[in-house]
């Protein structure tokens, strides 16, 4: 596996409780993330801000999963984008690509048309973890396309977890990544009507999350903001990093899986295989006997 590249700067998670343990809040900042894994994709505009609010998105929920559990979440719209894959982890490490990069339907209101470009169709979450004897799986249709609208309903209607979220993923007139972030906050049990009203309150005053990052609000204001009145207990942060899991040896395995007459014939047409990994872009050229010898003798 390969070591995982250093997070970049600026880029930032932290979770905390109010007060009185009631709310969950969690807030990120990952526009060199989202920057990253979109000129790794090449995406375009539209593309690279519906992969961004999806790798937001799953990380924040990822960020109350224990150790060596992971969260898949995919949109599986009828839109231009095709579907959106994304898996995080608790440690949040990311990884995640989109069907069709090249996707920038026309804008609406001035702005990126994420819904439009992913479209109808449905939501998948699953969760797992090495330990458990089958994977939690959860889907619902697609509220909106626009992901945060999308993520909310999953939580409420299959994890019974009342939520707020929002995303943002700011892409400049030269088409890169300027801001991204966003923020989720949730209700836990014996939360108080009052204790509610007020983050309510709060939430709905907020400014959208690239318009606070592009004043220079950190993560650590958007907390503020969002329990003010109610108080913060101690903060936990963690700094995300885009971390695709393959290599050169699980290639060669996966590859060695289409079996041998596959294999001979691609070996008969090139003495090269080009593999293209789906979540990173990362290229391998990989020896047609490296993959024979991966398989099982006859």
């Amino acid at each position: 596996m390969k070591a995982p590249p250093e997070p970049i700067p600026g880029d930032t998670l932290v979770r905390t409780l109010s007060l009185d343990g009631s709310i969950a809040v969690r807030a990120i900042i990952a526009s060199g993330l989202v920057g990253y894994a979109a000129s790794r994709h090449g995406a375009a505009p539209t593309a690279a801000a519906a992969l961004g609010r999806t790798l937001m998105g799953t990380l924040l929920m990822a960020a109350e999963a224990g150790p060596d559990e992971t969260l898949q979440v995919q949109l599986r719209g009828d839109g231009p984008l095709g579907s959106v894959t994304v898996i995080a982890s608790s440690d949040a490490t990311v990884r995640g690509f989109v069907g069709n990069p090249a996707a920038h339907p026309p804008c609406h209101d001035g702005k990126l048309d994420v819904g439009a470009a992913v479209g109808k169709g449905i939501l998948a979450v699953v969760r797992h973890h090495p330990s458990w004897r089958e994977p939690y799986s959860g889907i619902v249709p697609l509220e909106s396309g626009e992901v945060a609208e999308d993520l909310v309903r999953y939580l409420l209607e299959s994890e019974q977890k009342a939520s707020a979220m929002a995303l943002g993923v700011f892409v400049g007139s030269d088409g890169s990544v300027d801001a991204a972030g966003g923020f989720l906050v949730q209700a836990l049990p014996g939360a108080r009507d009052e204790s509610l009203a007020v983050l309510e309150s709060n939430v709905r005053s907020l400014p959208s999350p690239t318009e606070m990052i592009r004043a220079g609000i950190d993560v650590d204001a958007m907390l503020d903001r969002l329990l003010d009145g109610l108080g913060a207990r101690e903060r936990h942060r963690i700094a995300p990093c885009f971390h695709c899991r393959c290599d050169r040896d699980r290639v060669i395995r996966a590859v060695a899986l289409l079996g041998r007459e596959e294999i001979d014939d691609l070996g008969r047409r090139a003495e090269r295989i080009e593999v293209r990994c789906e979540f990173c872009a990362e290229r391998y050229e990989i020896e047609a006997d490296e993959v024979a010898r991966q398989m099982p003798s006859a």
